[in-house]
């Protein structure tokens, strides 16, 4: 998989924005002003663009126009008035994220652009369990794992944020999109089940009143 390019300035949100989606599985690379963006952008191959509208040199908007048509952009930028987001649309950018912002967040806007363009390829694996997300297909040491649409959905989501808590009401929207009617019992259930059919009985960890984390250990 081609790099996410993330364009931003500030180097604290740039380093937590790498940071947050190499969690996930997606390599990063920063650039932190517009002329070095340019470049980047000329003479690289990108799967997304991360791309802050104020900027040293060239602004967000003069540098889309150097991003080929084919490599997907979400703008991530302070400007919350809806003419910017418009504007920013319009250009062609598949998403637009306003600063401040969650880090889960910005994870299901990233995994719901790549998937749309075709791009969210990466092969996830920990533990011996392998899920490629183009096919939809788990393996566990090289044995087909059948799972639930659900139980794949809360299984890519705990292998795109190893290391990380995730938090019962961020599955819940990550995975369900909404509380289901017998809610945190819908989720330990799953959870339960996953651990059975992967043989994970120590590797995602419940954090009590708080949600679950999935070890980083080895691949």
């Amino acid at each position: 998989m081609d790099p996410i390019l993330i364009v931003e300035d500030e180097a604290a949100i740039a380093d937590l924005i790498a940071l947050t989606l190499e969690h996930a599985g997606w390599p990063c690379r920063i650039a932190r002003d517009g002329q070095t963006a340019a470049d980047y952008i000329e003479t690289g191959r990108w799967s997304l663009i991360l791309l802050d509208i104020m900027l040293p040199g060239f602004d967000g908007y003069e540098l889309k126009q150097y991003i080929a048509d084919e490599t997907p952009v979400i703008f991530l930028t302070a400007r919350i008035a809806v003419a910017d987001r418009v504007k920013g649309l319009r250009m062609g950018a598949q998403d637009y994220i306003c600063k401040p912002f969650e880090p889960e967040e910005l994870v299901a806007r990233v995994e719901g652009v790549l998937r749309r363009t075709g791009r969210g390829n990466t092969v996830l694996q920990a533990f011996g369990v392998v899920l490629d997300p183009v096919a939809r297909r788990v393996r566990k040491n090289g044995t087909d794992v059948f799972l639930t649409p659900r139980e794949y959905d809360l299984l890519e989501v705990f292998l795109r944020n190893r290391g990380v808590t995730l938090y019962r009401d961020a599955l819940f929207e990550r995975v369900w999109g909404e509380m289901p009617e017998d809610g945190s019992r819908t989720l330990d259930l799953h959870v339960q089940r996953l651990r059975k059919k992967l043989g994970w009985h120590n590797e995602i960890k419940t954090l009590y009143k708080i949600g679950y984390l999935l070890e980083e250990g080895s691949p």
